[in-house]
């Protein structure tokens, strides 16, 4: 190709061409005169930005290197360094682009043919769009078909033109003058390439500034210096993150962290928070046991509900600790992402970043005044809740349940079910036979409220009252004695009983225990309550009565 000279550039001048396509003819010329013989020339560095460098070549316009070059060979270079580099085009600012490699242009068929036979690579000036693909000029007229110049669309396509490219012939025929070539495969041997000098170089550990390519849902990929990388979501903040867009775009420069590279997949696991302090380093001293604190739902799990309190800080509240009144079956019934809630610490271990939250002691505690509100003896009322193999759950107030044991539920009969005798949601009245404040249990009983003969005895006697009653037992100074048919006491033997002992008087005889008399004279024939040194079972005896409890049903007496 010739260049114009300046009897050219005046008869351009003549012809009233612009200034600028006069200027733009110059540089053209000399980027092709400096390409012919594919000569290195010595380029100065003017600027280094935080993508590329910055070369003075000689000509009216700069020429312009990738940083990522000098990154990957771990190379300094800052202005006023002295570089060899080869021109190969033009970028779509004007800027020559440059290599540091030295690229042959072809002069003549020789050339073009030994370049085909080595598979070398040449420097060609796309011309135009032709059918199927781009007129390149390569010291000769070559055809680029569309699908190898790497562009993706008409548009790009159209964006080569005048553009000087890196190519390699695929095809030669000498006696048609036919030349086809290809800049895609070139383009990704240098892609490679550099991919495979990158990830020979970086590691573990490393920190690197990269652009945001792309994202996703689940994160975003990040150009490293040719290489890309994953920056998972749950790697961009301590803080919880919903969508990678709220905080990232794509162009973005990001300083990251290689967090893990796999060999065989060549993967690159990236961070950004890990270069960050960790909200859990200030933890210590801030959060205290049995503090109030407020923050916001994040995630719900099967057994229980995350809290963050700060970015980075989270907190669990466990399903045992979300409500009093009830139990909870799902962490969503109570708490939804997104909530704001009041807490209260109730643990929190710093060397394993965890602490441990409740929701239900901000609500207050129904036990607090249990004690003093079901005191033992005192009658309730409730709904049945649940029933068991072993008993029914009362409801007493809200956040309290109380247990009638199977053996409680009725005096008149044995009952093997509860479900036998209730049924959920019946209301019942219950007496309190104990309660438990700090395992939250109160015992219950519902045949305890229905009289039986023993209240009826008790409530018909008082204390000083002496009755007659039948020795079941005798074991010492102390025995057992039957008052009438299911009514029994503890007695204390006295010095007393060695005496002769005389009838009770008529007006004196216990009626209650009558029964029990006629049945002993019906057997023996007489009343046993004569004169007798021994005092043995089988006996019919006078009792002085010496307690009654009609809370704990006993009776006490004392043989007179």
């Amino acid at each position: 190709m010739s260049n114009p000279d300046v009897s050219a550039a005046e008869s351009t001048i003549e012809n009233n061409e612009s200034f600028d396509k006069i200027l733009s003819q110059y540089e053209q010329s000399h980027s092709h005169r400096v390409g012919e013989d594919g000569r290195q020339l010595e380029g100065t560095v003017i600027a280094v930005s935080a993508e590329s460098v910055f070369v003075d070549i000689g000509f009216k316009t700069e020429g312009i290197l990738p940083l990522t070059l000098f990154q990957n060979a771990n190379e300094t270079v800052e202005v006023g360094t002295k570089l060899l580099v080869t021109v190969k085009g033009r970028d779509a600012e004007g800027y020559y682009e440059l290599s540091r490699q030295r690229v042959e242009r072809p002069k003549d068929w020789t050339s073009l043919e030994k370049a085909f036979a080595d598979k070398a690579i040449i420097v060609g000036t796309v011309t135009g769009v032709v059918k199927g693909g781009l007129s390149v000029d390569v010291g000769s007229r070559a055809f680029m078909p569309g699908s190898r110049s790497g562009a993706r669309d008409a548009a790009e396509m159209e964006k080569l033109v005048g553009q000087e490219i890196t190519c390699r012939i695929i095809k030669l025929d000498v006696a048609e003058e036919d030349v086809v070539v290809d800049h895609r495969s070139v383009a990704e041997e240098e892609e490679r390439s550099t991919k495979e000098q990158r990830y020979a170089e970086i590691k573990e550990g490393d920190t690197a500034l990269g652009t945001v390519r792309s994202l996703a849902d689940y994160g975003a990929f990040v150009d490293i210096g040719g290489v890309d990388g994953l920056l998972h979501i749950s790697d961009i903040a301590w803080g919880r993150v919903n969508k990678p867009t709220d905080v990232l775009s794509a162009g973005q420069q990001v300083e990251v962290k290689v967090l893990k590279i796999d060999a065989t997949s060549k993967k690159i696991s990236l961070g950004m928070k890990q270069l960050l302090p960790h909200p859990w380093d200030a933890v210590e001293g801030k959060y205290v046991a049995g503090e109030r604190v407020r923050g916001t739902v994040t995630r719900a799990t099967d057994f229980g509900a995350f809290v963050e309190l700060e970015p980075g800080v989270e907190g669990m509240v466990h399903l045992s600790e979300m409500s009093w009144a009830k139990k909870v079956h799902k962490p969503s019934d109570m708490l939804k992402p997104g909530e704001t809630v009041e807490v209260m610490i109730l643990g929190v271990n710093v060397a394993e970043r965890r602490m441990s939250l409740g929701l239900k002691q901000t609500l207050g505690d129904p036990w607090a005044e249990a004690q003093e509100k079901f005191a033992v003896g005192s009658t309730v009322e409730g709904p049945v809740v649940s029933l068991t193999k072993f008993g029914a759950f009362v409801q007493l107030v809200e956040g309290i349940e109380g247990m009638i044991h199977v053996s409680e539920i009725s005096a008149e009969k044995r009952v093997e079910r509860p479900q036998d005798v209730l049924r959920v949601g019946q209301v019942v009245q219950a007496k309190v036979l104990d309660i438990d404040k700090e395992k939250r249990q109160i015992k219950l009983s519902m045949k305890q409220l229905v009289p039986t003969g023993l209240d009826e005895y008790i409530a018909e006697h008082k204390e000083g009252d002496v009755v007659t009653g039948r020795l079941i037992e005798v074991s010492g100074d102390n025995a057992t004695v039957e008052l009438g048919e299911g009514i029994r006491s503890k007695c204390r033997m006295v010095a007393a009983a060695a005496k002769e002992e005389q009838p009770a008087a008529a007006g004196q005889l216990d009626l209650s225990a009558f029964s029990s008399m006629l049945k002993e004279r019906w057997k023996s024939g007489a009343v046993s309550a004569a004169k007798t040194d021994e005092v043995r079972a089988g006996q019919i005896r006078s009792f002085k009565i010496t307690k009654l409890d009609l809370d704990a049903k006993t009776i006490e007496v004392q043989l007179v």
